[in-house]
């Protein structure tokens, strides 16, 4: 009995895995098509938590996959917030609230984070501390950019900040023009 070559294709945006089987033998092949649809500009948020570290990794293996540029943005209250914002933070984050106060840690953050996404595979990045609130922040920076995908952690951008400054994949979500990546970064 002949056997009929077989071709299974997995991917998104332009960028295809394909196993191609004729036969009995199973050969890997890369496509990359110039589609319209393949991401150009992808944003990822990140607060420097390993979850959203690991997001930023994910959306700069799919930047360098689709030879997208990538944004990674970090948002951080203002030094000079009023007294209830801080309050509410600090009661909120402890130790951890100096990471969402003033542009300082958050240029650290993004500069960390560029790192990681370079070694994902990511080949253009920029890089953008936004004052506001995560969601906020990472809808301007999607408006700004006119990206097509926004990456997301599945914990939020904030991790156990995300008590205080409430769901950020969720609003995300919903609120974005783009398509959104909302990646599983726990467990």
């Amino acid at each position: 009995m002949r056997r009929r070559p077989v071709a299974i294709g997995t991917g998104v945006a332009g960028v295809h895995d394909l196993r191609v089987t004729p036969g009995t033998r199973s050969h890997r092949v890369r496509a990359v098509s110039d589609s319209a649809n393949a991401y150009r500009t992808v944003v990822v948020g990140t607060d420097g938590s390993e979850s959203s570290l690991r997001a930023v990794a994910r959306a700069g293996a799919l930047a360098g996959a689709c030879g997208a540029t990538l944004v990674i943005a970090c948002a951080y209250l203002p030094a000079d917030a009023d007294d209830r914002e801080l309050t509410r933070a600090q009661d909120a984050l402890g130790d951890e609230a100096y990471q969402v106060m003033g542009s300082h840690p958050a240029e650290d953050t993004v500069r960390t984070a560029a790192e990681r996404a370079a070694k994902a595979g990511a080949g253009d990045v920029r890089t953008v501390a936004v004052q506001g609130s995560p969601v906020e922040a990472l809808l301007d920076v999607v408006r700004r950019e006119d990206a097509d995908l926004l990456v997301v952690g599945n914990r939020g951008l904030a991790g156990i900040k995300g008590r205080l400054l409430g769901s950020v994949p969720a609003d995300a979500t919903r609120r974005s023009t783009c398509d959104v990546l909302v990646v599983h970064t726990t467990g």
